[in-house]
C-alpha cells in the first residue's frame, strides 16, 4: 500500500510556506537541550532554540541563529477546517479565562482596560514544578483581573475577564 505523504502550511513572520514530510526528513536535527538543537540542511548548519511555544495553537516562537521567528504550523486537518470555514478559534469569542489547573499565579502581563490579540501572553501559571504561559485565543479587551502574582488558584478560578 502506498504511502500517503503529509503536507504543512508553516507562517513565519507573516509569510507562508508548504512543505512535506519528505523534505523535513531531509533535515538533520540533532537536540542539544530540551529547547536547543542543531540543524543542519543543505550542507549548512544552524543553531535553534524555542524561545515560547503554545503547542493548543501550534505557535512559537525560535531563534535560529541569533534572529528570532514566529511561526505557526498548520497540518492537512487543519487546513482543511479552515477551508470549510471552521477555523473555531477565530470565531470563537472568550469572556472569561479560567484555571486549567491548581497552582500559583508567578507574572500578570496585562492591565485592566488593555487590548490583547491573539496569543497574548496573559499570565504566568506555576504548577507541578511547571511555569505555564497562560495565552489568548482571540482577540479581546481586558475587563477585569481578579488575581495577583504570588496568588494560589483553583482548577477552574475565573482569572481574567474578557468584555
Amino acid at each position: 500500500m502506498p504511502q500517503t505523504k503529509t503536507s504543512y502550511k508553516v507562517k513565519v513572520n507573516g509569510y507562508e510556506f508548504e512543505f512535506d514530510d519528505a523534505e523535513i526528513a531531509s533535515v538533520d536535527f540533532i537536540r542539544k537541550t530540551g529547547t536547543e538543537a542543531s540543524i543542519i540542511h543543505n550542507h549548512q548548519s544552524a543553531i535553534a532554540s524555542l524561545a515560547d511555544s503554545d503547542l493548543t495553537g501550534k505557535k512559537c516562537n525560535i531563534e535560529l541563529n541569533g534572529c528570532s521567528y514566529e511561526i505557526e504550523i498548520k497540518d492537512e486537518l487543519d487546513i482543511r477546517l479552515e477551508q470549510m470555514g471552521f477555523n473555531s478559534v477565530s470565531t470563537k469569542h472568550i469572556k472569561e479565562v479560567k484555571a486549567p489547573m491548581p497552582g500559583l499565579v508567578l507574572e500578570i502581563a496585562v492591565t485592566e482596560g488593555q487590548e490583547v490579540k491573539e496569543g497574548d501572553r496573559l499570565l504566568i501559571l506555576s504548577a507541578m514544578k511547571m511555569e505555564n504561559v497562560i495565552q489568548i485565543q482571540s482577540a479581546g479587551k481586558i475587563k477585569k483581573v481578579y488575581v495577583k502574582a504570588g496568588q494560589a488558584v483553583d482548577k477552574g478560578q475565573i482569572m481574567i475577564e474578557l468584555e
